[in-house]
């Protein structure tokens, strides 16, 4: 019933594993394309055992490097930063250009009289990752000859929605927090399995999902990656431009309009729907601890057409009776499953399972036919993808 030992959510050696034979195989995550916008802009992403960074380059190129000086390994660039000239380690001041060539080492001749001549021709440039663009996201392989990104990707592109995310913009509802970050306390195939699973729409967010059409829901895999697509209930379709919180996309045609809510493997899931597009990465950090970071992009409109939409919505009659009701009653500030909120209920969903994990009584029962599939699916991809490289 079940293609992963438990081990697989609970023990340093699995998530190594899977760090070394997976995260650091595949192409990973690293942010949106306005994020390196201008030459010197860049950011940084753990790639399974590699921190990269891209970097924009005076001739409007992206390029990925592994963050590590080639003297004594020190992280170059922390985080995200803007307009950088050169790229220099804090360290012991080792310069590199935007193109990763190393061109200034101090007291060169003093200190290392073995480095004579063009410093760019010593062999310690920085090592070259692959950096490129899907759906508006960018992605980044540790590997400097990694197959292209369709090639990876083009298999489950058909599927996704027609949202074009580069005309969209980024939203928050909080300026102090760009978008939402929330440590999960369970391991991340926990994770990703609740987000892949169909059956619990109905059950778990009967009162804060129920807007969305689960029993003509359609889904599958890809290759490695999980495709899924599901239309609105009748009555919120039929006055979805003034009930939906925010404007609508407009490059989603109305006969289009649903919720598509792919998962890339191994580690970024996309919400696209009728008025918002999200990015969902998953990132782990231990066995039994993994943060999320969704990122959110609206339609670009004026602040007074977004305030308007969004407070036409508010008060529409629609809402008494979809969403934002929670599981159970009781103090929504307090008990995740009272809080009309559908994220507090997968994460209080995703720790329950982990510290099951744990019993010796545990274990899985009789599993939907159609609702659960695509969690064996997923773990019968993280096995194939482990034993392909472990034997390598």
């Amino acid at each position: 019933m079940h293609e992963l030992p438990v081990e697989a959510y609970t023990s340093q050696e699995w998530l190594d594993m899977e760090m070394k034979y997976i995260f650091s195989k595949t192409w990973q995550f690293a942010g949106f394309v306005e994020d390196v916008a201008e030459p010197g802009d860049y950011i940084s992403v753990q790639a399974g055992l590699n921190n990269i960074f891209i970097v924009k380059g005076r001739d409007h190129r992206l390029r990925a490097f592994h963050n590590m000086c080639r003297h004594r390994g020190t992280q170059l660039l922390r985080a995200v930063g803007k307009a950088k000239k050169a790229i220099s380690c804090p360290y012991h001041d080792w310069t590199y250009d935007l193109e990763g060539k190393l061109i200034s080492i101090p007291k060169r001749e003093e200190e290392f009289p073995q480095l004579k001549g063009e410093l760019h021709k010593c062999g310690l440039n920085l090592h070259e990752a692959s950096v490129d663009i899907f759906k508006g996201m960018l992605f980044v392989h540790p590997d400097k000859d990694a197959p292209s990104i369709m090639e990876f990707f083009g298999e489950v592109e058909p599927y996704l929605g027609p949202h074009i995310v580069e005309d969209l913009v980024e939203y928050s509802e909080n300026d102090n927090e760009p978008f939402y970050s929330r440590e999960i306390k369970a391991n991340w195939k926990i994770v990703v399995e609740n987000y892949i699973d169909h059956y619990h729409l109905a059950h778990l967010h009967e009162g804060t999902l129920n807007m969305y059409d689960h029993a003509r829901a359609e889904f599958g895999w890809a290759g490695p990656h999980y495709w899924f697509y599901e239309p609105l209930v009748p009555d919120y379709a039929k006055d979805v431009k003034n009930a939906a919180p925010y404007p609508l996309i407009d490059s989603v045609p109305e006969d289009k309009i649903g919720a598509y809510v792919p998962w890339l493997f191994p580690n970024i899931g996309i919400t696209e729907g009728e008025s918002s597009w999200n990015s969902f990465h998953v990132i782990p950090l231990a066995p039994d601890r993994t943060l999320v970071n969704i990122r959110t992009k609206v339609m670009n409109v004026s602040e007074r057409e977004f305030t308007r939409q969004y407070t036409k919505s508010s008060m529409h009659k629609l809402w008494s009776h979809y969403g934002n009701k929670g599981k159970y009653e009781g103090d929504p500030e307090t008990d995740p499953m009272a809080s009309g909120d559908f994220m507090a209920e997968d994460v209080y969903a995703c720790e329950q399972q982990q510290k099951s994990l744990y019993s010796p009584k545990f274990q899985v029962g009789a599993q939907a036919q159609r609702g659960e599939y695509a969690i064996s699916k997923f773990q019968s991809v993280i096995k194939e993808w482990i034993e392909k490289y472990k034997d390598q």
